[in-house]
């Protein structure tokens, strides 16, 4: 069974290939339209569903569909226009918590499997100071809510709840559990 990554994040494939070098990425060019009225929590898994279904395969591949978004104060916070925004967005999270949700589509054939994953995220309080040195630093406009936990903004994360990889942008734990239970594919052997 050949996994085919329906996403062109670099670190949805570094953390699948923590698991497995069998697969191959095949981007879908599907425009993401999300139907009016769809509830922030379950945007991500609508987008991973257009992914899943719009990316080309066999009946002998599974393609993974994959969104993330970040969800503060109720509203979803996508990849930041430039680093004014990023440093608003971070100012937002000092001290509080948000929300990292990922929807997972995994698709064979006509079969289609679609899941979430929800992790809390507490930042502590942060400086401007700080909040000015990551953004020079690592240029986080490339990345939903403005951070990446794997990146110095790890330090300002007082704690998680949930899964660590959901945060970078790949539910690794549900997406194995989802391969081996739903579609008999062990990763892990």
């Amino acid at each position: 069974m050949k996994l085919v990554l329906a996403s062109k994040s670099p670190r949805r494939r570094e953390i699948l290939s923590m698991v497995t070098s069998d697969f191959e990425v095949r981007v879908s060019g599907a425009e993401e339209i999300i139907p009016a009225g769809t509830r922030a929590f379950d945007v991500p898994a609508c987008l991973a569903k257009i992914k899943a279904e719009t990316v080309e395969a066999n009946e002998n591949e599974i393609i993974i569909g994959c969104d993330t978004v970040v969800i503060h104060e109720g509203k979803i916070l996508g990849k930041p226009k430039d680093k004014a925004e990023a440093v608003e967005m971070l100012k937002s999270f000092s001290g509080k918590e948000h929300y990292v949700v990922s929807g997972l589509a995994i698709k064979q054939g006509e079969k289609i499997y679609t899941c979430s994953e929800t992790t809390t995220v507490k930042m502590r309080d942060l400086s401007d100071e700080e909040i000015s040195i990551y953004v020079e630093r690592d240029n986080p406009v490339d990345k939903a809510g403005a951070y990446g936990i794997q990146e110095l903004a790890g330090a300002f994360v007082e704690g998680i709840n949930g899964d660590f990889y959901n945060v970078v942008g790949l539910p690794l734990c549900k997406l194995v559990t989802v391969l081996k239970n739903e579609f008999g594919v062990n990763l892990i052997k």
